[in-house]
């Protein structure tokens, strides 16, 4: 029997989400440290961009729940009305008071922020999270929540002793987000996680309204089985969000691969090195940006609702919003599919 989360027959059906949402993780300051000022512009061009409904995915593990905080202060000074803001918050990781140096969680990914945080995942402590949260976002609250990271807090485990008693820590985390529901307090449930493989075997456990994947379903990276899995995932009206379609920023030109600095003496680092010119390569014979290849590529699937996006750059979310209706042709993927970086079977063309 599967652990009830709600109503399992009352799903989200009546809220569309739409192509584009907007990641969070830039204002908590992922890679770099980023003014008041800017914040305030992207989060004011997300709410303009996306009109009559905006869905901003955020974390407390973002900053330390910096990007919590700055989301709600800027919400707040742009007056946005709370009914056409939805806000998703996967929960799992406690803002700490900061007594190291550095942030103990994620080194060298984080920069300048000024506290700590911690990954707590329990009946408990997704209570305290959900609060938390809440109270970092002020006069806004999140309607969309989740467990975080449930494939990192699992194989962090020791033994299958510890793996088995953290999955059942998990579905604790589970039940206080179906009792939340209930209350009338968050509208859906979800996962967000990096391993897909999780968040299928959560799938059979726990019913969900939607799912996050993040680092998987790429133009760089396209199991097979996991089309498979977000089709039927589609099948069964789970909406699937589709993120970090950029793998962390590399496949347009960053240096870091799923929130890894990629080091470029490796023969890893070269392997990744040399498919990223070969993908910038097909992108400019065809006149086409490497983001919209991303973007068309993880979008077309079927089972995927939206593609979650993040920027540094106010001047760049009506362009991300713009993805979702950029058309490529076919012959991209066919030289795609000639030099090796994809299968074009998979996209039924």
């Amino acid at each position: 029997m599967k652990q009830q989360n709600g109503q399992t027959n009352n799903r989200q059906d009546d809220c569309v989400l739409p192509a584009v949402i907007f990641g969070t993780s830039s204002l908590g300051n992922l890679y770099q440290a980023i003014d008041d000022e800017v914040r305030l512009e992207i989060v004011e061009q997300c709410v303009k961009s996306s009109a009559p409904l905006t869905v901003f995915d955020t974390a407390g593990k973002y900053g330390a729940g910096l990007a919590l905080e700055s989301l709600g202060k800027c919400l707040a000074k742009l007056k946005a009305d709370p009914e056409k803001v939805i806000i998703s918050n996967k929960l799992g990781w406690y803002r700490m008071p900061l007594v190291t140096p550095e942030p103990t969680f994620e080194p060298g990914i984080w920069k300048n922020i000024q506290h700590d945080a911690v990954q707590i995942i329990s009946y408990e402590g997704i209570m305290k999270c959900f609060e938390q949260g809440n109270s970092l976002l002020g006069d806004y609250s999140a309607q969309m929540v989740s467990v975080h990271d449930p494939d990192e807090y699992l194989f962090t485990g020791n033994n299958e002793a510890e793996y088995k008693e953290r999955y059942q820590h998990i579905l604790g985390a589970y039940r206080a987000l179906g009792e939340l529901k209930d209350e009338g307090l968050v509208t859906s449930v979800g996962v967000g996680a990096k391993d897909w493989k999780v968040i299928e075997m959560i799938a059979r456990d726990v019913d969900l309204d939607w799912v996050m994947i993040a680092n998987s379903l790429t133009v760089k990276s396209h199991p097979k089985a996991l089309i498979k899995f977000v089709e039927n995932l589609g099948k069964k009206n789970i909406k699937v969000i589709n993120s970090a379609v950029f793998n962390g920023g590399f496949l347009t030109g960053g240096d870091f691969y799923n929130y890894q600095k990629v080091d470029y003496e490796s023969i890893a680092g070269r392997t990744l090195l040399n498919w990223r010119k070969d993908f910038f390569y097909v992108c400019s014979k065809f006149d086409v940006l490497p983001a919209e290849a991303c973007f068309n590529f993880s979008y077309r699937f079927p089972g995927v609702a939206s593609i979650a996006l993040n920027t540094t750059r106010p001047d760049k979310v009506a362009v991300n919003v713009a993805l979702a209706s950029k058309a490529l042709p076919a012959e991209f993927w066919y030289e795609m599919e000639n030099l090796g970086l994809i299968e074009l079977q998979i996209l039924n063309l």
